[in-house]
Order: structure tokens, then C-alpha cells, then sequence
């Protein structure tokens, strides 16, 4: 089994903490997989408050079902 990059870990963390004040305690608390849905929406957010369509992230949203 490959081990998730420390590298990539670090980022993802840095990205939620940022956005959501989370503490290291409840970061490393999170699955890769959650870790990796909320950054998802995290940029989700950014890209909606940049001006996309927000149609357009609804169905993106969708598509990752």
C-alpha cells in the first residue's frame, strides 16, 4: 500500500484550517476522504463567491456522486 503523500497532507490541512479555523486536533481527526470533500467545497464556495454560475457548481456538485 502507497502512503498519502506528507506533502499533499499538509496542503489539504492548511487549505481547511484557513477557511474554517479548524484546529490541528479536528483536521487530523478527518479521513483522507473527508479531508478531500471538504476542500472540495471549500473551493466550491471560492469559486461561487468568485462569480460563477452557481448552476454550474450544482451540477459539478452532482457529477461527484
Amino acid at each position: 500500500m502507497k502512503a498519502y503523500p506528507v506533502k499533499a497532507l499538509y496542503e489539504e490541512m492548511a487549505f481547511i484550517a484557513h477557511h474554517f479555523h479548524w484546529s490541528h486536533s479536528e483536521l487530523m481527526s478527518l479521513d483522507h476522504r473527508e479531508r478531500r470533500r471538504w476542500c472540495r467545497e471549500i473551493s466550491a464556495i471560492n469559486r461561487a463567491l468568485d462569480g460563477e454560475s452557481s448552476s454550474r457548481l450544482i451540477d459539478e456538485a452532482w457529477s461527484r456522486r
